[in-house]
């Protein structure tokens, strides 16, 4: 029996009424994905640019969060056609590529995610979960249809290119990293900065200016509600290994001591 996959998160963004809130999974843990799965929160971003996710560990998340009602999307490591085509093929349909700082890094994402003659993509649906072993009438004429890209603008020479990156057939959706982009403006560590929050929001229209649907990563709940009142189209918020972290310390300065230190989430 022909087997249907899960709407892309293109087509998600697309359909809903309201920005889209989400949240990182950077443990690696299946468990701590199907736990963040089942919260309400609109999608998941399981990272494998900053942190211990292998190929292993993705599907296995991918598998955790399937019955949930979210959309997961998988931060590839970089904009590496190998990379790209096993992620893919694992069964991830919505992808984020990072730091794309032009119109043809953007290009050459999309390439890696497309099969021939559009693209480069190596051709294993019959081997793959992303055909669910062929099983997914039509797959390699329709697997555009069935995936998504998002390429993260996070430096000072993506925002200038950034109406040129938005305008690549193929990309979705830019998705905006501050904390790169305030190092790449000489503000390491300052996320929140007046200039980062201006060159923030000139991504956001440029990109609006191009069809294309926006978002930005936002562990401050101000800075979030700001990017949203901007017109963020979809907002990362938190991360499960940074919510463990600050719980923790608040554990142990209620019931040990009070040192009164106060850590940044991202």
């Amino acid at each position: 029996m022909p087997l249907r996959l899960a709407p892309s998160f293109r087509e998600q963004l697309a359909d809903s009424d309201r920005p889209f809130v989400g949240m990182w999974v950077c443990s690696g843990s299946p468990l701590l994905a199907e736990v963040a799965a089942g919260s309400g929160l609109d999608w998941l971003l399981i990272d494998m640019e900053h942190s211990a996710n292998t190929l292993e560990s993705v599907l296995q998340q991918l598998q955790a969060v399937a019955a949930y009602p979210i959309a997961p999307l998988v931060r590839v490591p970089s904009n590496d056609a190998v990379a790209i085509k096993q992620i893919l093929d694992l069964g991830a349909q919505n992808l984020i590529v990072p730091m794309v700082s032009s119109a043809d890094e953007a290009r050459a994402a999309v390439a890696a995610t497309r099969y021939p003659p559009q693209g480069v993509r190596g051709v294993g649906s019959a081997l793959a979960r992303s055909a669910r072993w062929n099983r997914v009438d039509s797959y390699l004429q329709e697997s555009a249809r069935h995936t998504s890209l998002t390429v993260q603008i996070e430096t000072a020479a993506g925002v200038e290119a950034a109406a040129d990156i938005a305008a690549v057939d193929g990309v979705d959706a830019v998705f905006v990293g501050p904390s790169d982009l305030s190092a790449s403006m000489g503000l390491l560590g300052q996320q929140t900065h007046p200039e980062v929050t201006a060159a923030v929001e000139e991504v956001f229209a440029a990109v609006k200016a191009a069809g294309k649907a926006v978002g930005v990563n936002a562990f401050d709940p101000s800075a979030a509600d700001a990017y949203l009142a901007a017109g963020a189209d979809f907002v990362a918020v938190g991360a499960d290994v940074a919510l463990l972290a600050r719980a923790s310390e608040a554990l142990a300065a209620r019931f040990i001591r009070a040192d009164g230190i106060s850590r940044a989430s991202y």
